[in-house]
């Protein structure tokens, strides 16, 4: 008996496309063969549907031309189980078939058949459907290819942005240094600091510093946009507003007797001013409150430039809001600042906060505002520093709907001591 299932020993080119063509008759399988390896195929015949399915385990063929009708496994079943095959590539499945109704082709079509040849075969009809077949190969081919090259892009992205992630986690770590002492006691007076960056790192930067054994430097800053060009202002911010180093402190300066003094308030806003234009040179600006505090006196000099204004919190039970607006710092070269006093009494508290607490949208979008920056505070007012500041950060988040701000979100409170 004839082999059911035999390789073709004809030498092909390497590139040839690899056919099966399965039929139960020897005849139609040569006619059929003959005609492909002349175009350059590379054919492998098949007896039946249940050995043609052995060979396609084996090998990936790129096109199956197959009879319909077969013993022990017919043209539709074996189409339906070619398809259900593992396989990188797609395989091109052409049914021959003496069959005209449109309904038995739409039952091929169901089966996972990409066309049909009336048997008998016409070679050039068999020519036209191999070049269709050729075209959806070969456009499978070349979206397999752009969507290799895609994941390769996409996996080379994810390395860089995992890279990215590693340093921004490094830069948050490094930008929390910036306000190592987020409580410090400064005997008659305390202070109680908050910063939470939107992102891994941020814009505003709180702190404080001693001017002499009398009076202490507050701050806090809210630099223009996001991200690691902020945060390398605030960096920089930072180590001009320092206490560890008072020689490069813009705000200290020496008095006439040597002993440690200060600039007053708009003459540091105006020096930070005039250094944006003249050293630093770049696209941002920054707001600003800076209070100098006379712990002995509650005596209180301020300058607020484009912040939020400064809250104080009387012991008494009254709130005032201070402050007149002004220009925020780096925006105007000519820009000049005006300077706020004020005197707190034992017991009261002074808070200079950013606008990501006023400026924080509710779970419908309605801003914060003031009044409701009012509220919170005087809800919280009986609580220690630290634990305001805590309880804020928890109102806040119940008024936004979640603890992932749209902005910073810091303060520094200051509270003199009765």
């Amino acid at each position: 008996m004839q082999s059911a299932v035999r390789a073709d020993d004809v030498d092909h080119p390497m590139n040839s496309r690899r056919v099966l063509v399965v039929d139960d008759s020897r005849a139609q399988r040569r006619i059929l063969a003959l005609a492909l390896q002349r175009g350059g195929y590379h054919v492998t015949e098949a007896e039946t549907g249940t050995q043609a399915l052995a060979l396609c385990r084996e090998t990936e063929f790129d096109i199956v031309l197959s009879d319909w009708m077969m013993p022990e496994m017919n043209g539709l079943d074996f189409c339906h189980a070619f398809r259900a095959l593992p396989r990188e590539g797609y395989g091109y499945f052409i049914l021959l078939t003496s069959k005209s109704e449109k309904t038995e082709i739409a039952d091929g079509l169901d089966c996972g058949a990409d066309d049909f040849l009336a048997k008998p075969v016409n070679s050039n009809e068999l020519r036209a459907r191999l070049r269709a077949g050729e075209r959806i190969m070969g456009m499978q081919a070349q979206l397999v290819e752009k969507n290799r090259l895609v994941n390769a892009t996409l996996e080379e992205l994810q390395k860089v942005y995992d890279s990215l992630d590693r340093d921004l986690i490094e830069a948050r770590k490094l930008q929390q240094t910036l306000v190592r002492d987020r409580f410090r006691d400064f005997g008659k007076g305390e202070v109680a600091l908050l910063l939470r960056p939107s992102g891994h790192v941020g814009g505003d930067l709180v702190g404080s510093f001693v001017i002499n054994p009398r009076r202490i430097g507050v701050y806090s800053v809210d630099v223009s946009g996001h991200g690691v060009a902020s945060a390398m202002m605030t960096a920089r911010l930072s180590g001009l507003l320092s206490g560890t180093t008072p020689d490069q402190n813009i705000a200290l300066k020496v008095g006439l007797f040597g002993e440690q003094d200060a600039h007053p308030p708009e003459v540091v806003a105006a020096r930070l001013n005039r250094m944006m234009f003249e050293d630093i040179q770049v696209e941002q600006y920054f707001t600003l409150a800076y209070a100098d505090i006379n712990l002995q006196t509650g005596a209180v000099s301020m300058v607020q430039a484009g912040h939020p204004h400064p809250v104080i919190l009387r012991h008494a039970g009254g709130v005032e809001f201070m402050g007149a607006g002004g220009m925020p710092i780096g925006l105007i070269a000519e820009a000049t600042f005006e300077r706020t006093n004020a005197t707190l009494a034992r017991g009261d508290r002074l808070f200079l906060v950013s606008d990501g607490v006023t400026e924080c949208p509710s779970i419908t979008g309605e801003e914060l505002g003031e009044d409701g920056l009012l509220q919170m505070l005087c809800a919280n007012r009986h609580m220690g520093n630290a634990a305001l500041l805590e309880a804020l950060v928890w109102d806040l988040s119940t008024h936004f709907g979640g603890e992932d701000f749209p902005d910073d979100v810091s303060g520094a409170l200051f509270h003199l001591k009765e």
